[in-house]
């Protein structure tokens, strides 16, 4: 199992971390409510007036889980890089189920985070904000395990469109 909650003993040698939160709270304005409210509305009425009632469902539960999820703020969590893996939180990834590593680094932009990809591709990529550490020496010492992934110079598309939209 490539995931799993580790022991002290198994972590291998701390070669750095620091604490990340466990998601991105984004600080939403009451036009943005206002917004999603009305868009809700519309797919809603669209849903009913189709009888597409799966649709509405997922329109309901969606707008539930913003609204238990907004009162909430993020844990912080650990994030450990290690000679044998990666420690998040309570998991363990090996470097043997990491397929390799990359660094969009862009403090104009407010962009600074570490990627992962997973050998998996079922999984999702791993993205941990670098906050005020300095990418270099981590780069230097995920090159002795992982190969880089040179081409990706962007935040992915799907965490610039959660980044604009809030969500």
């Amino acid at each position: 199992m490539p995931q799993k909650q580790y022991s002290a003993d198994e972590l291998g040698e701390k070669i750095t971390g620091w604490s990340i939160p466990e998601y991105d709270k984004h600080e939403r304005q009451r036009n943005w409510y206002i917004i999603s409210a009305v868009v809700g509305l519309i797919f809603l009425i669209y849903s009913f007036s189709g009888g597409n009632f799966l649709f509405a469902a997922i329109i309901i539960i969606g707008a539930l889980v913003i609204i238990i999820h907004d009162g909430q703020e993020p844990m912080n969590i650990n994030f450990v890089i290690t000679d044998e893996g990666l420690a998040v939180g309570k998991n363990f990834y090996s470097y043997d189920v990491i397929k390799d590593f990359s660094i969009v680094y862009k403090p104009r932009e407010n962009v600074k985070n570490l990627y992962f990809e997973f050998k998996n591709v079922v999984r999702p990529r791993l993205s941990v904000p670098l906050k005020s550490m300095n990418p270099l020496p981590i780069r230097e010492n995920l090159l002795k395990y992982l190969p880089e992934d040179l081409e990706r110079t962007d935040q992915p598309l799907s965490e610039a469109l959660a980044k604009m939209f809030k969500l």
